[in-house]
């Protein structure tokens, strides 16, 4: 058991038998009463944020999570496989676990898993990735009505806003966060 002097940063703490990943934490030493640490907190599996204070010195579960890369290798129905980069050992994720990662998903490519006793936790995408435009209707020079984006269609299947310009064949870049266009790739 650990106390709260060892909380830091991205530390996983085990609290009513779920994981929580410490975002944001402060010690605080008022001019009366007792010490204490303020933490906000995240829940690994489904990202739900809370704040959560302890006392000073109480004792808190912290949890060993191992991010290790890997590599994507395929979809297999319900589950995808990826290969561990260091022992070339395969693992098998649901696709509740991959989530929106799957949007960005494509063959090769290097992403980060965190593992909690073998068990996959989340999938960790770049933050930003390389895709091709399979489908978008070509775009009118005077067309501003939709304030100048169009739908568009990438290699994954996923479909982002598109400035008018874009055409069919282009590569660009999107952000595995929020979905949007950053820009086109030479």
């Amino acid at each position: 058991m650990a106390s709260t002097a060892d909380i830091k940063n991205g530390v996983v703490l085990s609290i009513d038998g779920q994981l929580w990943s410490v975002v944001e934490f402060q010690h605080v030493k008022p001019g009366k009463g007792g010490a204490f640490v303020r933490t906000k907190l995240k829940n690994v599996v489904s990202g739900k944020v809370v704040d959560r204070t302890y006392n000073a010195g109480a004792k808190i579960e912290i949890e060993n999570v191992d991010r290790r890369d890997f590599t994507y290798l395929y979809n297999d129905g319900d589950s995808y496989v990826f290969m561990d980069v260091s022992d070339y050992d395969q693992l098998s994720v649901s696709s509740t676990v991959v989530g929106d990662a799957a949007n960005y998903l494509l063959e090769n490519q290097q992403v980060q898993i965190a593992l909690n006793n073998g068990n996959p936790l989340y999938v960790e995408m770049p933050a930003s990735v390389v895709l091709e435009i399979t489908y978008t209707e070509p775009g009118l020079q005077g067309d501003r009505s939709s304030a100048g984006t169009k739908p568009a269609t990438l290699e994954t299947g996923y479909e982002i806003q598109v400035p008018l310009f874009v055409e069919q064949g282009t590569k660009v870049k999107v952000d595995t966060r929020t979905g949007d266009y950053l820009g086109r790739v030479n």
